[in-house]
């Protein structure tokens, strides 16, 4: 039976276990307490992509340092722990799962420990994501260069998140699609100056189609890694996995060697420019 810590719902995130509570905490702690027994790891593998991705734009657009990102549904900034920062997940899960100040202190501490470990060519990455204690704790903590705690399903950008996407080099997602869908991609691309690469990792469960042909009209070529997909966490229950089995049939997508393994799993999309799918084709940006 789900605990009430993970209660299975059938609503609209798909039968996925409701972890509503985790999401919009004052710091992360509950957040990785909650995942680290389901094995959740899909920051990981998009620390290897988002890096590859990053270096690949440095060798190519070497007149405009640094880099500007923007994480959709950043959450606490964890994906910008990863890619700014000589850490692992790890690393942030025997952090934020040991014991440690509270409020105000448990933020100084972070963003003391997070500064000493910056990397030098660190980007300058934004974060957007609904929750917003979530967002300004990703800001104070030294993660999040700029945050905006905005629900682009339901309205436009403010102004001033409609500034600070202008100069995007690269979008990336971890795993909020089907939560956000075509909708918040369209503000974005609305509000770019050039088309940015968009790396997103997506559950398989999830069709991708909308936002991808929402992408080739914006004049993206969006490929999808072949051959590997990425596990995220186990199941929480097995409601969790009956509704996942459930999607997948829908989408008539084997199981075996997948989900059947009792992890959600998902595939890697890279949507970018032609010329520069033709220059490195997402097979050899994503090596291992």
């Amino acid at each position: 039976m789900a605990t009430e810590a993970h209660r299975t719902t059938t609503s609209s995130d798909w039968g996925k276990a409701d972890f509503e509570a985790i999401y919009n905490c004052p710091d992360p702690r509950r957040y990785f307490t909650t995942l680290q027994p389901l094995d959740y790891q899909i920051p990981h593998h998009g620390q290897a992509v988002f890096r590859a991705a990053v270096d690949a734009l440095h060798r190519r657009r070497t007149d405009r340092p640094p880099l500007r990102v923007v994480d959709l549904c950043c959450s606490y900034g964890i994906n910008a722990a990863l890619l700014n920062h000589q850490l692992t997940l790890t690393d942030l899960y025997d952090r934020y799962t040991a014991p440690g100040p509270d409020g105000g202190g448990r933020v100084a501490a972070d963003r003391a420990y997070f500064a000493t470990l910056r990397r030098a060519d660190a980007v300058h990455l934004t974060g957007v994501d609904a929750a917003d204690l979530a967002v300004r704790y990703g800001r104070e903590a030294g993660l999040l260069d700029a945050g905006f705690a905005e629900n682009l399903e339901t309205a436009p950008p403010s102004p001033a998140l409609r500034a600070a996407l202008a100069g995007t080099d690269l979008i990336t997602v971890t795993g909020g699609v089907g939560y956000i869908t075509a909708r918040t991609f369209g503000h974005l691309l609305d509000s770019v100056t050039a088309p940015p690469w968009i790396a997103a990792f997506v559950l398989r469960t999830v069709s991708y189609d909308p936002v991808s042909d929402l992408l080739t009209r914006a004049g993206l070529v969006t490929e999808k890694l072949p051959a590997r997909t990425f596990r995220q966490r186990r199941f929480a229950d097995d409601g969790e996995r009956q509704a996942a089995f459930t999607a997948l049939a829908a989408r008539a997508l084997p199981t075996a060697g997948k989900e059947a393994d009792g992890f959600y799993h998902a595939d890697l999309y890279l949507s970018r420019p032609a010329a520069d799918v033709a220059a490195l084709p997402l097979e050899k940006l994503v090596t291992d």
